[in-house]
């Protein structure tokens, strides 16, 4: 796989480890701590295990393999999300797709918090709405949504939010009984930050 920027990396398609156990809770834990709540995220929030979380981790983690997500979209820009695995550099990179164009553009990365620019909630759920039957990539639209909520820099969701992200969790494998509350995790982290960053803009906003 190739993706101008990454010459020297050994990308692989990553999407077929979406549906292996330990994904998500890799993917997202980090993100539900809002250091507001006594209670500790943890693995069994996406309906993992700590040894399939662990096992999978050495896969995302591997600095031979660097795993790759597509999320090609319709007709707007689509996104890329690579684990950038360098030995001493790890990090998560999100770029941006474009149609008719043949690169993709990096436009944040997430080292334990996000660096770079983000989007708001209506753009990311246009981008999970919207995938591009003609590219290779992610379909489901719960998988997408999870894979681009990250780059959230929006400080004013909308109300039916929540139950949306809930509703991707639960798809995903996230227990029903308690994926509200893990998306009420979520999004408070996310939102949170946004609204500490007076220098935010959505890079789809001409900001």
């Amino acid at each position: 796989m190739l993706i101008e920027g990454y010459d020297d990396g050994p990308l692989v398609a990553g999407e077929s480890l979406l549906a292996r156990p330990g994904f998500w809770s890799n993917y997202l834990l980090a993100m539900c701590s809002d250091g507001s709540s006594a209670a500790r995220p943890v693995p069994e929030w996406f309906g993992d295990d700590g040894a399939d979380t662990d096992a999978l981790s050495e896969i995302l983690f591997d600095p031979e393999r660097w795993p790759v997500f597509r999320v090609p979209a319709a007709d707007c820009p689509g996104a890329v999300v690579i684990y950038r695995n360098l030995v001493g550099d790890y990090g998560i990179d999100y770029l941006f797709t474009h149609p008719g164009r043949s690169y993709a553009q990096q436009i944040a990365s997430w080292e334990g918090d996000l660096s770079g620019t983000g989007l708001t909630w209506h753009e990311l759920v246009r981008i999970a709405d919207t995938p591009s039957p003609a590219a290779e990539g992610v379909e489901d639209t719960a998988a997408r949504l999870l894979l681009v909520l990250p780059l959230l820099a929006d400080p004013d969701v909308p109300e039916e939010a929540p139950a949306r992200l809930s509703a991707a969790l639960t798809s995903a494998g996230a227990p029903q009984d308690t994926a509200s509350n893990t998306a009420e995790h979520l999004l408070t982290r996310l939102t949170r930050r946004s609204r500490h960053d007076p220098a935010w803009g959505s890079p789809l906003s001409g900001s």
